[in-house]
């Protein structure tokens, strides 16, 4: 089967990858978390996902019927490392939703014209209108982490970027858009496998792109933009919610009650949304742990 990229993925895991991030993926079972400082060894059965997730999704469907009767606007953004789970998450979240009123925005490389402009030009026009969710499967945040790890943007256009992120969305926030920051966070050793899989399964190769291939051997450089990009725009007026998402189930659920525990909308049902688990979603304090 020919592999794309050249098979780059089989080659850095071959010749490149760090000794215990090989061992890891080599000597584990199907349900291990490879990731050694995940709270959990293994990952979380489907029969309780499952219970739990539908609850949370009749609970998300309640939510929808409120901001449109309310004519509320949700504005949702998802980042994290590539294979971190953004788009499985982002599918789980909206997959009983009125796709009319709650959509996803990503968005590919900018236009001539685009890349001319106010770099958060672009990001405004996709804003919700009364009664919509919109869900950013990465965002403006590419600035922050992507663009500079890759020079694609000089350190001067991103320092100035940092100075005018908290203003941006502070306005956002001011002018009555609920506004949620979710950085989904995993090991290398994860990323990797998720990686390794992708490429030999060709209904998912499509997901990959050479900047998962050259991102391999960035890692250091991600943790360090990532570790700053968050330090910096976390604020009282948009605080980001660090999720855990080596295991995708417990990412899942616990990313929809990061949203649903903070907005107070008719027919909440407490009991049905349960409690976020403190070891797999908080602060920015955690993205350290």
């Amino acid at each position: 089967m020919d592999l794309p990229f050249d098979g780059g993925i089989s080659r850095f895991y071959a010749d490149h990858a760090p000794d215990d991030v090989r061992e890891a993926i080599r000597t584990a079972d199907k349900k291990a978390i490879l990731n050694a400082r995940f709270p959990y060894q293994k990952r979380m059965g489907k029969t309780a996902y499952e219970a739990e997730i539908e609850a949370l999704q009749v609970q998300l469907v309640r939510l929808q019927a409120w901001a449109r009767d309310k004519g509320e606007r949700i504005v949702i953004v998802y980042e994290g490392r590539d294979a971190a789970g953004k788009g499985g998450t982002i599918s789980r979240f909206r997959e009983n939703l009125n796709p009319r009123n709650a959509r996803v925005v990503a968005l590919s490389k900018p236009s001539e014209a685009e890349a001319s402009q106010w770099y958060f030009q672009r990001y405004i026009d996709h804003m919700p209108s009364a009664g919509e969710i919109v869900l950013f499967d990465r965002s403006w945040y590419n600035r922050g982490v992507v663009e500079h790890v890759f020079g694609f943007c000089t350190p001067e256009a991103r320092e100035k970027w940092f100075g005018q992120v908290g203003a941006f969305e502070k306005l956002l926030v001011d002018e009555g858009i609920k506004l949620f920051k979710i950085w989904l966070n995993i090991g290398q050793a994860t990323q990797l496998k998720r990686f390794l899989d992708r490429e030999r399964d060709p209904l998912k190769q499509w997901k990959l792109s050479w900047i998962d291939v050259e991102g391999l051997s960035k890692w250091e450089a991600y943790t360090a933009d990532i570790d700053e990009t968050l330090a910096r725009s976390d604020t009282d007026a948009a605080p980001w919610t660090v999720i855990r998402s080596d295991d995708k189930r417990r990412a899942r659920l616990n990313t929809i009650r990061a949203v649903l525990s903070r907005i107070d909308y008719d027919g909440r049902d407490a009991d049905a949304l349960g409690e976020l688990d403190p070891k797999i979603a908080g602060g920015v304090d955690l993205w350290h742990g």
